[in-house]
C-alpha cells in the first residue's frame, strides 16, 4: 500500500469513526428529545385526564343539584296543591253549613266586625231567603252593643256567603271568600303544619 492509499484509508477510517460518533450522538440526542416528548405527553395526558375527571365530577354534582332542586320544586307544588285543595274544601263546607250552624257563625262574625257607627248590612239572596226569624233584631243588637246602628238591606249583593257592611259609603267586605283570602297564608301554614 502506498502512502496515498494509507492516507486515504486513514481519512476514510477517521471519517467512518467520526460518522459513527456523530450518529451515536444524534441517536442519543434523538432519544433525549423522544424521552422529553414522552414525558411532556404523559404530563399533558395526566393534566387533561385530571381536568376531565374534575369536569365530570363537577357536571355530576350540577346534575344532582339540579335534580334535587327539581324534586324539591315538584314536592313544594304538590304540597301547595294539597293545601289549596284542603282550603277549598273547607270553604265549600262553610258555604254548605245548615242554616242554624251558618247563622251561628254569622253571629260570631257580627260581634267581630260590626263598628260603633250607623250603617247597612248586605247579604246574598240565598242568605236573605234562609235567614232565621228575629235575626234582623240580632243584627241591630250586635250594632247597639258597640254603640252603633245597623239596618238590614232588603236587596241582596252578589256573593256566596258572609256579609258586606257599609258605613258612610265605605264597604267592609266580610264575605267568607274575603276572610279566606285575607287569612290564606295563615290558614296555609296551619294546614301545612297539620299535614306535613
Amino acid at each position: 500500500m502506498s502512502g496515498l492509499e494509507n492516507m486515504k484509508s486513514q481519512i476514510l477510517d477517521e471519517a467512518a469513526h467520526s460518522a459513527e460518533v456523530n450518529i451515536a450522538q444524534a441517536k442519543a440526542k434523538a432519544e433525549e428529545i423522544l424521552d422529553a416528548a414522552r414525558a411532556e405527553a404523559a404530563a399533558q395526558v395526566e393534566k387533561i385526564s385530571d381536568k376531565a375527571e374534575r369536569d365530570a365530577v363537577n357536571y355530576a354534582q350540577r346534575v344532582a343539584s339540579s335534580c334535587e332542586m327539581q324534586r324539591k320544586q315538584m314536592l313544594l307544588r304538590a304540597k301547595q296543591d294539597v293545601i289549596a285543595n284542603v282550603l277549598n274544601k273547607a270553604y265549600n263546607r262553610i258555604l254548605a253549613l245548615d242554616a242554624e250552624a251558618y247563622f251561628d257563625m254569622i253571629r260570631r262574625m257580627l260581634d267581630e266586625f260590626v263598628l260603633g257607627e250607623s250603617g247597612v248590612i248586605y247579604f246574598s239572596a240565598r242568605d236573605l231567603s234562609r235567614m232565621p226569624a228575629g235575626f234582623e233584631a240580632e243584627i241591630q243588637g250586635a250594632a247597639a252593643k258597640k254603640g252603633g246602628a245597623l239596618s238590614l238591606a232588603k236587596e241582596s249583593k252578589e256573593m256566596e256567603g258572609g256579609f258586606i257592611l257599609v258605613y258612610g259609603g265605605i264597604e267592609e267586605n266580610c264575605t267568607i271568600k274575603a276572610l279566606f283570602d285575607a287569612k290564606r297564608d295563615e290558614l296555609s301554614d296551619k294546614v301545612h303544619g297539620l299535614l306535613f
